[in-house]
């Protein structure tokens, strides 16, 4: 009799199926009012009295391996039952991953800042809410000097002193505050001014501006690192400096390039005249080294600041800046080929 529940033991262990009715018949088998364990268990008093604890223990091994399979093969089978229902033949070749594509903006700073990467120019970035201080005082700003209202600038809480940085000027007088000369940085950034919505302007937008500082830095330095930045990312040289004014930088001036007159559109941009304005530029403000600790007898430096949105607009020709912030998937989509 004991080895007869040791053959059941056996063939329990090896039993397998994948199959509900199958698992279903096996329970009965083995588990069912009329089926084998009940015969054995019915036997029980009639196995030799000197064999009937080694026959118990067997016994109920066989019923407890058996239980246990029934639940495991039922289990497994669930299982699969949801992963096929949730996943389909998971045998089935997958479809391939649709890919995203970069936002124009993202495409555009990663361009300029890889541009000026070539040329030994490190990425330097701040936060967005700014003190005073670094948006304005210490770059020639100081209070009630009429430049501020060229800025309609967003303030926390009714607090003067805590703002939204209106450029990320910003973050080129912290850079200067931390690191001694030579400088040679880039930074690019979200800044916001509170200015109405239209087709040319928002109250959100991003730029990179750029700063060098040395010894002897002269505006041939600029101009010819200019030149440079307009062939790498317009394929142009042509350009042309336009007297300005800036309050961090002396002399200053607007850049522009010569875009042509090829097109309808080209005489639209330029207004007729073939010449397009990107950035403003200048040598940085002897004031603005005091006012970080850097001796303007011996430095002297560049700092140029350009808007990604237009320099976006130029290069793919969108016509609204509003479309940047609208999260129109089918204007995103048109950006794939160029990741």
């Amino acid at each position: 009799m004991l080895d007869k529940v040791k053959e059941l033991s056996e063939e329990v262990r090896l039993f397998k199926s994948v199959s509900k009715d199958e698992i279903e018949s096996f329970r009965i088998k083995y588990l069912g009012t009329k089926g084998l364990l009940k015969e054995l268990f019915s036997e029980f008093k009639n196995v030799d009295p000197a064999l009937r604890k080694d026959f118990g223990q067997a016994l109920n091994s066989l019923k407890k391996a058996t239980e246990e399979k029934v639940r495991f093969l039922n289990d497994s089978l669930e299982n699969s039952d949801d992963e096929n229902g949730s996943y389909g033949d998971l045998t089935r070749p997958g479809e391939p991953i649709r890919l995203g594509s970069q936002h124009p903006i993202s495409i555009v700073k990663n361009k300029i800042i890889d541009v000026f990467n070539r040329v030994g120019f490190t990425v330097s970035e701040g936060p967005e809410i700014e003190d005073d201080w670094h948006n304005f005082t210490a770059l020639n700003l100081p209070e009630y000097h009429p430049a501020r209202d060229m800025q309609d600038t967003f303030f926390i809480d009714e607090d003067p002193d805590i703002l939204l940085r209106t450029h990320t000027s910003s973050v080129q007088v912290r850079y200067m505050e931390n690191n001694e000369p030579p400088i040679r940085t880039v930074s690019p950034g979200r800044v916001f001014r509170n200015e109405d919505i239209s087709a040319r302007a928002h109250c959100i937008f991003h730029q990179v501006e750029g700063l060098y500082i040395d010894t002897d830095v002269s505006f041939a330095d600029l101009k010819q690192t200019l030149l440079y930045f307009t062939k790498e990312m317009f394929g142009t040289s042509k350009i042309r400096l336009r007297p300005s004014y800036f309050p961090f930088t002396e002399p200053s001036a607007e850049v522009d390039i010569y875009w042509g007159l090829e097109t309808e559109t080209d005489y639209r941009i330029t207004k007729g005249t073939g010449w397009l304005e990107i950035m403003g530029c200048g040598m940085v403000d002897p004031n603005v080294l005091k006012n970080c600790n850097i001796d303007p007898s011996v430095y002297s430096g560049y700092a140029f600041g350009m808007g990604i949105e237009r320099i976006a607009m130029l290069l793919y020709q969108i016509p609204d800046i509003r479309m940047f912030y609208e999260n129109d998937i089918r204007f995103l989509k048109q950006f794939k080929s160029v990741l």
